[in-house]
């Protein structure tokens, strides 16, 4: 980080003042963890409006997959908005079923693919939930704990990573049943195998109060996100799949944060090779662009009769065309850079936490990787403070972070991101966390 482009104290008088005007007209209940106004960015770097600039490990949530104004992504923007900005889901357009073409080739799903077009991950989530429980008739549902999956009521009900999220909304839609999520390095039952015990607390429950007949689908993030990064252990997934396939259950794959290249495959499901019923992308599949995507078997899709679901906005010419480019790219070779960029960035961490104790633990896949902060080793406590300390101290050092989980924080740069700006980012993270440690907790 080159100290001359970046101003003495943060946020800086144009920060301030945005700040100050957006107090007085914009809803309070947004989080913002730092002070940062942005004015513009390129690629993985980001400036604000006082000319600061910054690194960025955040990608406006996983959102920014291609780095920040791609100009292939901006290229086809313009090109469509030159020629329409909106016709509605009444009518059709080109981009929209080559879009849904794009999509199904990548094979998503068990058998042929049928897509549905929304504006976001949460209105991804709330189709697989209304599909599954038309085609199903069957009105129950089972989620995960630390499970985020959007704030609308339906899937609101599932989210699970913070209590915050649901309070004061209750009741939320009726029918679901939480259970854990498999978390090696946090384990909440006994035994080695935290997959195979969640899945056996799932059958316990079919056994006793939770009648598998009556389950529509289950929703889970093949990696969780907001809950912590969390990689489930070999073998779950594929349980998973079979316990549904032998009650009858849709298996549904939120993969709005991990999917579209995140991992360094297109899919987070291709880790495994376990497919879903249904998957839900949104975040990185545009760019930047609202666009979210519920996409399901053909079999299952092709029993929802016309005017079962719809919107208004769901396939919106100018978002159609950021999400083909930002395919067109992922599949060109940023999954594949994320992958690599991945295993460089897992490498020093890993060296980070020989050197500092307070990590606990550094797990993921491609450029969605969590670092988790703990008091000590022995007993795993929490290190919230700590965490957000950092986040805080990083931001003050010139690079963008986000927390997750109990103590933890996320590296989710732009998939293009290269070796020297991926080493900087570290670099600055590695005396951002020498720095809190210094001046103590």
């Amino acid at each position: 980080m080159n100290d001359v482009q970046r101003k003495a104290v943060l946020p800086g008088p144009k920060a301030r003042a945005l700040i100050e005007r957006d107090k007085a007209v914009v809803s309070p209940s947004y989080v913002r963890d730092y002070p940062f106004v942005m004015e513009h960015g390129r690629g993985a770097e980001v400036w604000d409006v006082d000319g600061n600039r910054f690194v960025d490990f955040a990608s406006g949530i996983a959102v920014c997959s291609t780095g920040h104004s791609h100009p292939d992504v901006v290229a086809a923007i313009k090109s469509a908005a030159d020629r329409f900005l909106h016709i509605s889901c009444d009518y059709w357009h080109e981009g929209q079923v080559e879009l849904a073409e794009t999509v199904a080739a990548l094979d998503p799903v068990s058998g042929p693919a049928m897509c549905f077009f929304a504006n976001s991950g949460t209105e991804a989530v709330e189709a697989a939930l209304k599909l599954a429980r038309q085609v199903s008739g069957r009105g129950r549902y089972i989620g995960f704990l630390g499970g985020f999956h959007g704030r609308t009521m339906g899937s609101l009900s599932f989210t699970a990573s913070k209590y915050t999220q649901q309070r004061g909304y209750f009741p939320a839609m009726p029918g679901v049943v939480h259970v854990p999520y498999p978390n090696p390095y946090r384990p909440l039952f006994a035994g080695d195998d935290q997959g195979r015990a969640v899945i056996a607390y799932i059958e316990m429950l079919f056994e006793r109060n939770l009648p598998p007949g009556e389950v529509a689908a289950i929703l889970i993030e093949p990696i969780q996100g907001e809950g912590g990064y969390i990689v489930p252990p070999p073998g779950f997934l594929a349980a998973l799949r079979a316990l549904c396939d032998r009650h009858g259950i849709y298996l549904i794959f939120d993969e709005v944060q991990a999917g579209v290249g995140r991992t360094g495959k297109m899919f987070a499901w291709q880790q495994t090779g376990v497919r879903p019923d249904m998957i839900t992308l949104a975040k990185g599949l545009g760019s930047g662009l609202p666009i979210g995507m519920m996409v399901g078997a053909r079999k299952i899709m092709e029993k929802w009769p016309p005017g079962s679901h719809a919107n208004t906005f769901g396939g919106n010419p100018v978002c159609c065309a950021a999400a083909l480019a930002t395919l067109k790219l992922v599949k060109g070779g940023y999954a594949e850079n994320a992958r690599i960029m991945g295993l460089r960035a897992m490498e020093r961490l890993q060296k980070f936490a020989q050197e500092f104790p307070v990590i606990g633990d550094v797990r993921g896949a491609g450029l969605m990787i969590g670092v988790e902060f703990v008091t000590d080793r022995m007993s795993k406590a929490p290190a919230k403070e700590f965490a957000t300390r950092l986040v805080t101290r990083a931001f003050e050092n010139g690079l963008l972070l986000l927390e997750c989980g109990a103590s933890g924080l996320r590296i989710i740069p732009p998939l293009m991101i290269g070796a020297p700006l991926l080493d900087e980012g570290l670099d600055i993270l590695h005396r951002s966390i020498r720095e809190v440690l210094a001046e103590g907790v």
